[in-house]
This record gives C-alpha cells, sequence and structure tokens, in this order.
C-alpha cells in the first residue's frame, strides 16, 4: 500500500522510472539487442532501478527528483549548443552551465536505487489471476512444492528440515514485496542447492515446469497466503485482486469477470443462494458451489465454475462461504468482505483498507445507508500498492 504521508509527486516519479525501464526494454528487444526469456523480452543487465528503497527514503526521492531536473536542463542547454554551435562563446558557457548542473545535482546513493535483477525482472504475469490459473497452480504446488514448502506454505514441509535454508514462509509480505518476474526467476531459474527425495539439485525447475505452470502457481500461492493473512489480522494488509472467471447473464453469451473492471465498475459477488436482491451502484454476481440452478439465482449474472467457489474460499481464508458477499472497487481489488448473517454493509467491513484517514465531505448529508457510507469509503480511499518498489 501507499505511506499516507507520501507527496504526490513521488507516484509519477517511480511510475515514469518503471515505464522508462520497461520502454528500453521493448526497443532493445525490438531492435534485437536483447534476447527472450520464458516467451518475454529478458532484462540484459544485472541491475535495475527500484522505487521501493525512495519510499522509505523522502531525501534521497527528492534527491532524485532534482537530479533528472538537472539532467533534463543539461540536455536542453546542449541542445541549445547545437544551434548556437557557430558563436563560440554562448555555446561554451551553455556546455559549461549543462556540466554545472549535473555536477551539482543531488545524486541519490547508488546502493539505494540499484537492486540486482534477474532476466525475467521485467515479465509481467499473462494469466490475468484467474480462477482456472488459480486451480491449476495448486495442482502444481501438491506435486512439486508441498514437500518441502508445506501443505499451508508455512515451510514446515516434511523436506524442510533438510534443506541448506529453511524453506520461506508464503504467509507474510514476501509474495507482495517482489516483483512477479523475480518471483518467476526463484521458481523456474534459482541455482540455489535444495534438498528432494532424488538428491540434491537446484531449486529453479525450469526442467519440470513450463513458464504457464509458474505464473499459475504464483496465483495461487497469493490467493492461499491471502485468505491465511484475513484469518490471522482480520483484514487483507496487501492488496488482492478480484479473481477472473466465466459469467453467464440472463440471455447472454458467457463473458469474463475482467470486462466490468475494464469498464471501472463495481463489483459485488454473493456466495450461494439467498435473499439479495440487484442494486444499481453495483454488478452484482451469484456464486454457485457446484454449478448450481440457474433458474433459482435471484441475481441476474451467476458464477458457475466450481473453481471460483474454491478460488474464493482461498482468498477468503474459509470453505463456509455460503452467504457471504465480497465487493470489488473501481479498479478490481477486493475492498469489503460481508460475513454469512450479517445484517447489511458498514464500513467496517471493510478489510483491504489504506493507512490514509477517511476524509469527511460537508455539506452533501448523511449516506443513506452502510453500502453507500463503504461505496464512499472505497472511492475515497484508492488502493495504490507497491509492488517491487513500483505502483501498480
Amino acid at each position: 500500500m501507499q505511506r499516507s504521508d507520501s507527496p504526490d509527486w513521488l507516484n509519477p516519479l517511480i511510475g515514469a522510472m518503471q515505464q522508462a525501464q520497461v520502454g528500453l526494454l521493448q526497443l532493445l528487444h525490438g531492435l534485437g539487442l536483447a534476447g527472450t526469456v520464458d516467451g518475454q523480452p529478458a532484462w540484459p543487465w544485472a541491475l535495475r532501478l527500484s522505487g521501493e528503497n525512495l519510499l522509505i527514503d523522502l531525501g534521497q526521492a527528492r534527491g532524485m527528483l532534482w537530479s533528472l531536473a538537472a539532467v533534463a536542463t543539461a540536455i536542453v542547454l546542449l541542445l541549445l549548443v547545437l544551434v548556437l554551435r557557430r558563436i563560440r562563446l554562448p555555446a561554451l558557457v551553455l556546455t559549461a552551465l549543462a556540466a554545472l548542473a549535473l555536477l551539482l545535482a543531488p545524486w541519490p546513493r547508488a546502493d539505494l536505487i540499484l537492486v540486482p535483477a534477474h532476466a525475467t525482472s521485467f515479465h509481467a504475469s499473462p494469466t490475468g489471476f484467474s480462477v482456472e490459473s488459480i486451480a491449476r497452480g495448486g495442482a502444481v504446488y501438491a506435486q512439486h512444492c508441498a514437500a518441502c514448502h508445506g501443505a499451508d506454505g508455512r515451510g514446515h514441509g516434511p523436506l524442510a528440515a533438510s534443506q541448506p535454508v529453511w524453506p520461506p514462509n508464503f504467509t507474510s509480505p514476501l509474495l507482495w514485496r517482489r516483483a512477479d518476474g523475480e518471483l518467476l526467476w526463484a521458481i523456474l531459474h534459482d541455482r540455489r542447492p535444495v534438498e528432494s527425495g532424488d538428491g540434491a539439485r537446484a531449486h529453479g525447475q525450469a526442467d519440470r515446469l513450463s513458464s504457464d505452470d509458474a505464473w499459475a502457481l504464483i496465483d495461487f500461492m497469493k490467493a492461499r497466503a491471502a485468505g491465511q493473512m484475513l484469518q490471522i489480522a482480520g483484514n487483507w494488509p496487501y492488496p488482492v485482486g478480484l479473481p477472473d472467471m466465466a459469467v453467464q447473464c440472463a440471455g447472454q453469451p458467457a463473458r469474463r469477470l475482467s470486462t466490468w473492471q475494464s469498464r471501472q465498475q463495481r463489483l459485488r459477488v454473493v456466495a450461494g443462494s439467498g435473499p439479495v436482491q440487484e442494486d444499481p451502484r453495483l454488478v452484482s454476481l451469484q456464486l454457485s458451489p457446484d454449478g448450481g440452478n440457474r433458474a433459482a439465482s435471484a441475481l441476474d449474472c451467476t458464477v458457475n465454475d466450481p473453481r471460483a467457489w474454491q478460488a474464493m474460499a482461498l482468498l477468503s481464508g474459509s470453505e463456509q462461504l455460503q452467504g457471504m458477499q465480497w465487493l470489488g472497487d473501481r479498479s478490481g481489488w477486493l475492498r469489503a468482505l460481508s460475513r454469512p448473517g450479517a445484517q447489511g454493509w458498514s464500513e467496517d467491513d471493510l478489510v483491504c483498507r489504506t493507512d490514509t484517514a477517511a476524509k469527511t465531505t460537508s455539506g452533501t448529508g448523511a449516506v443513506a445507508d452502510g453500502l453507500g457510507a463503504l461505496i464512499a469509503r472505497m472511492d475515497a480511499e484508492p488502493v495504490r500498492f507497491i509492488k517491487g518498489g513500483f505502483v501498480h
């Protein structure tokens, strides 16, 4: 999440750093100067820029901002030198000013903004965090990972004690703090030795898993870790996306949930049957555990894929979903959870919240109901997710 005291210019600065590197990578790949790894352009250097430390040390962030301004100033001055190159004295003065701007710039510490990189550091997941991918990842995890990391992902599998380093606990911020591409590298290409039932081998499993398997595995681990942290802390300390799934609406062909998310619409998912009515402020979906009777739904749109039920159970850390409801905001983040038996919505149901105090609006009157108050709170506190040092 974003720090509440972060200045307004910090997110654009971090975003610009990310986009500049992605753009450079795409350019190099287009020119044939960067290869391909796991189906995507490979980062060719051992270091990359990271904005994560700039969030911690705002002094370094300001230094970075002023240094970029100095670079821009130097570029403008050098362009003027090219224009005025026939006039020797002004050209020399402008060149000296450009050099002085670069010399006096408050450059941030290199060890704070440069971090180790891998060929897959800028890879992006192609799965869309779908229920199909989560289900596939669960099967991959059970077959290839549970022996060391444990069935619950806490690092206490039967082979954990025999490892040179104890396996990490995935019920932690680890999956949210590292870039997805770096998680992919650890799964497929990490050369650290581990002990398996067949003897010592490298941790990376590129000889056993495809990149599609690895991306699905990442989705599954995120979903399960989110549910475990919800049970431990009572909220989602890190943002969780509403999984993509197939939706069937009355009189229409099946469509993906992502089509509504792309239109910036709020979504409500209701588990099981119950006295739930449509609400014009939301797109409401009825979730069935086993492809239940479409005619029994009180809502126009239903999800009948058992994998969707299983995915929401993972995210919620509970198998008892009947009557549970979730709200997703306009950006596709899961924000609120109503437990079975709850009487309506309230602001207390917000389980993914920012650390910014809610702003009160004067002169607008009282909010009509609990759901209205909750929606107003969600809209007033949008999620700004920092992952791998960059805003998502």
